[in-house]
This record gives structure tokens, C-alpha cells and sequence, in this order.
């Protein structure tokens, strides 16, 4: 594996990068502070939220389109009558499972009693690179080289991240 198999594995993953953080700036966004419809709608089960306050249709939407427009964004040069529906399927698929990955790793938290916001060490760095690879799987199978360098890559910038964004005060916790 060689810095240029890194290199692709960063770029090739980035939608659902980009899709994960999208949920917080979102949030910060003065026409988009006032949607926060939950999911969840807060409904419970065993008497504990779904998923809680923090996973709303905003984040959800808006995170979606973003991962979805980083993909075009980045590989639009690629496009052919043939292939441009395929990919931005493709984007898209990665960005909203990234998605529906961390929601699900909500939902295991809230039912542990893990309240919103805290962390949970790995299963917070690794739900939406999880979600995000699953939802791609239909359209055909990756190569280890390349999930292994997604997962060494991104596990490493949710980390850096996290830590940035409580820096800046967007989260309460640095990891």
C-alpha cells in the first residue's frame, strides 16, 4: 500500500467526510437553526429516544447534499452519458449512509443511557465509515487496500477533528 492508494482512499471517501460534519455546521446556519425536527420525531423504545434531539431531518438532508455535491465537485471530470447517474447515486449512497450509520450508533448509545453529545470511543469515528462503505456495497465490492486506508485515514480525521471543532466550540467534548 502506497501513498498514492492514501491519497485515493482520501479523496475517494470524502462525500462521506464531508457529509458527517455537515449535520454540526448546519445547526450553526441562521436559516437552518429553526429546523430541528428530530427523526426520531421523539419517539422512544424501552423507554429511551430512538435516537435523540441531535439527529434531525436537517442534518440528515442538508448532509446528504453536501457529501453528494463534494463527489461532483471533485470527480465531475469523470463524468459520461453513461456513468453520471451511477455516480452521483453512488455519492450519494455514501454520504446518506455515512448517515444513517452514526444514527445508528445514536440509537446503540441512547439505549446503553449514553446521553447526546458524549462521546463513545471508537464507535464514534467509525459508525459513519461503517454506514457510508455498507451503502455502497451495491454497487460493487472495494478493494482491503482501500477500506483499510479509509479506515486509518478517516478514523484519524474524525479525531482531529472532533478535537478542532471543540477548540472552536461547535462540540462539548474533544474527542
Amino acid at each position: 500500500m502506497t501513498l498514492e492508494h492514501a491519497f485515493y482512499a482520501l479523496l475517494f471517501f470524502l462525500p462521506a467526510g464531508i457529509s458527517n460534519m455537515t449535520p454540526v455546521l448546519a445547526s450553526r446556519l441562521p436559516g437552518l437553526r429553526a429546523w430541528r425536527t428530530p427523526i426520531d420525531l421523539g419517539r422512544t423504545f424501552r423507554g429511551k429516544r430512538l435516537l435523540g434531539p441531535n439527529k434531525t431531518w436537517r442534518g440528515l438532508v442538508c448532509g446528504t447534499i453536501a457529501g453528494t455535491l463534494t463527489g461532483i465537485l471533485i470527480y465531475g471530470s469523470l463524468f459520461t452519458d453513461e456513468n453520471k447517474l451511477t455516480l452521483i447515486c453512488v455519492w450519494a449512497a455514501m454520504s446518506f449512509g455515512a448517515l444513517v450509520g452514526d444514527a445508528v450508533e445514536s440509537f446503540f448509545k441512547r439505549q446503553r443511557g449514553i446521553v447526546s453529545g458524549q462521546a463513545w470511543f471508537p464507535f464514534d469515528q467509525t459508525d459513519y465509515i461503517i454506514g457510508g462503505l455498507l451503502f455502497i456495497l451495491p454497487f460493487g465490492i472495494l478493494p482491503l487496500w482501500l477500506v483499510v486506508w479509509i479506515f486509518v485515514i478517516y478514523f484519524g480525521l474524525h479525531l482531529v477533528s472532533s478535537y478542532v471543532g471543540y477548540l472552536l466550540g461547535l462540540k462539548d467534548q474533544p474527542i
